[in-house]
């Protein structure tokens, strides 16, 4: 016993020793993470909670959430507010279901329900039930809040009604992305006869233009959604293309990745060239083919796609390498049982190539939406130190935080925005790997 105790205290001792050479090891790097990572990130937190500009630079004080309520601090009234327009989308977006479930129980009607209880004389009553309520909310829609709240309760009850307690009455489910489909058409055929006033999507268009900063976030956002799936689709493209026994591979690797490890300013420079009204390449080429010449950089609309086009040209390529990393890593074996049961090429890509790329997809998707969100070199260069070309078209989240920090030295301000985007990248990425956990197949 004694014995076996001094064998557990040296055991012990030799841990603690070999724990702390460890980390004395690893203290040079701590200390560099510290002084240029970790401290900065503490202190700009710190930083976004007090009043902290040019006035304020010797003594500044603490004034709590103000710097983030400032943020999102509106330049002009709107005609209505965000719970009401919430309200109203909310009765539309069931209305517009509703509907959309009238129409698929009609169209299978003859197919489903001939032979079943639901006979015609219920789907019609059915059919008159959804029609009264949605024509009588879309009349009272527009007097008041309650209408459309008490019509959206009533839908949705007769819903629940009609196909919950009563399964029988629609055995044959909507598929989700058929569903999403009618309800987005149907939503839109109601707001384009005038029926929907107050919407929350028109809600955020004129905040966005009564917000400078709620304008970067819709910018950024609008940036992303562009960016982020072309890339993936062309990078897939190209690493497939890669994969094939091709003469001069080494050479495509190289002239695809070489854009990614130039610089970006020097990138920008060059396309702010090609994107030229007068005589850029691309509208030359354009030309060619009897394309009127697009205003790149001088028009507001073009703004946001002219620096997405430049973004996925610099980032195709390292996405690209690492595609065709993940297509080399597939068992040939697969294909190989494949074509013995004499499945075709677009078969092997859905069946097998997708799937078992869905890690490397879930990792190019997020690293790539962390990294568009941080977007800022492409628009400082392109439209030189400008936020686009007028009406700030081109102000993204990063810019925003530059633009305060450095131009109004505001840096209360600029913290509590850099803080705000990191919230929205850190729900963004919590919801991609929730959602990843139930797509991605891992095989070992």
């Amino acid at each position: 016993m004694k014995n076996r105790i001094v064998y557990v205290g040296k055991a012990r001792k030799r841990y603690w020793r070999e724990t702390f050479h460890a980390y004395l090891f690893l203290l040079p790097a701590f200390i560099i993470l510290g002084a240029f990572v970790f401290w900065p990130i503490g202190y700009s937190l710190i930083l976004s909670f007090f009043k902290w500009d040019f006035t304020n630079q010797r003594a500044p004080f603490f004034h709590g959430f103000t710097n983030y309520t400032q943020l999102f601090k509106l330049q002009m009234a709107l005609p209505y507010s965000f719970w009401q327009a919430c309200v109203y989308s909310a009765f539309y977006i069931v209305a517009a279901f509703l509907l959309a479930r009238l129409v698929f129980l009609w169209t299978h009607y003859f197919k489903a329900f001939e032979s079943h209880r639901l006979g015609r004389e219920r789907l019609l009553r059915m059919t008159a039930i959804y029609a009264a309520l949605t024509v009588l909310g879309l009349l009272f829609a527009h007097n008041g809040l309650i209408w459309p709240l008490f019509g959206t309760v009533v839908l949705m009850g007769s819903l629940y009604f009609f196909e919950n307690r009563r399964p029988y009455a629609f055995k044959k489910p909507m598929g989700l992305w058929s569903l999403a489909v009618s309800v987005l058409l149907l939503y839109f055929v109601l707001k384009r006869i005038s029926l929907v006033r107050y919407e929350l999507f028109d809600f955020l268009l004129l905040t966005k233009e009564s917000s400078v900063f709620v304008k970067s976030i819709f910018n950024t956002i609008y940036y992303v959604i562009l960016t982020t799936p072309a890339e993936i689709v062309i990078s897939l493209f190209i690493a497939l293309l890669l994969n094939l026994p091709l003469k001069l591979k080494p050479f495509f690797r190289t002239a695809y990745f070489v854009p990614y490890v130039t610089s970006v300013v020097a990138i920008s420079l060059v396309w702010r060239w090609i994107f030229n009204d007068e005589y850029g390449l691309f509208n030359y080429f354009l030309s060619l083919i009897d394309i009127s010449k697009v205003k790149w950089l001088t028009q507001e609309t073009w703004t946001i796609p002219t620096i997405a086009i430049v973004s996925i040209w610099k980032s195709v390529g390292y996405n690209a390498i690492i595609f065709l990393a993940g297509l080399q890593s597939i068992d040939k074996s697969y294909y190989e049982a494949a074509k013995v049961d004499g499945a075709s090429n677009l078969q092997n890509f859905y069946h097998i190539t997708w799937p078992l790329l869905s890690p490397t997809t879930f990792f190019i998707l997020i690293v790539s939406v962390i990294g568009n969100f941080k977007v800022f070199t492409q628009v400082y260069v392109l439209y030189q130190a400008l936020p686009g070309p007028y009406n700030n078209s081109g102000m993204t989240m990063v810019y925003y935080i530059f633009d305060r920090f450095y131009a109004h030295q505001q840096m209360g301000e600029a913290s509590a925005a850099a803080y705000v985007l990191f919230m929205i990248i850190l729900v963004l990425t919590f919801f991609q790997f929730r959602v990843g956990k139930q797509r991605v197949q891992y095989v070992g």
